[in-house]
């Protein structure tokens, strides 16, 4: 075997298609464009983004308003669930797993702690998040609000 009787794999190298050659080339009469329309012209060329007379994506797509990508979705806890799952269960800490036992939250969820209701006990919360109101009222109570440690770094990064 050498360089002189090596060819392609049977079947990869296809002829060329010749258009425009008459009946007898199998391509006769329209030489493969069809009948009529843009297409079967000569100097035809399609627009960008034509869809052939559908209404083209970006007219479609709508132009007004945004979605930020990059949002951090909390889920809301308020003072007054957090009340009466102290009241139930006699907690004095309420972290984000003793949340995940009793159903307020799932494991993935960001929790930012709320200011509506009223929190009578002296308790110690855990959260990714507290609004300004929320966290004085926890204080207030003789609680503390506690932001855990690697939340809290990334946070500051932010």
């Amino acid at each position: 075997m050498n360089l002189s009787n090596l060819t392609p794999a049977k079947g990869s190298v296809r002829e060329r298609k010749r258009v425009g050659r008459g009946q007898g080339s199998g391509m006769g009469g329209t030489s493969t464009r069809g009948h009529k329309g843009a297409q079967s012209r000569s100097g035809y060329s399609r627009k960008t983004h034509f869809e052939g007379g559908q209404m083209p994506l970006q007219r479609r797509v709508p132009k007004f308003g945004f979605k930020n990508i990059n949002r951090v979705e909390y889920k809301p806890l308020n003072l007054d669930s957090i009340q009466t799952l102290v009241d139930e269960t006699k907690a004095t800490v309420v972290d984000l797993d003793f949340l995940l036992q009793h159903g307020l939250v799932s494991k993935k969820d960001l929790v930012k702690v709320l200011s509506r209701g009223e929190l009578t006990s002296a308790v110690e919360i855990h959260a990714h998040a507290f609004s300004a109101s929320a966290k004085e009222a926890i204080e207030k109570a003789g609680g503390k609000a506690i932001v855990p440690v690697k939340e809290a770094k990334e946070e500051a990064a932010n």
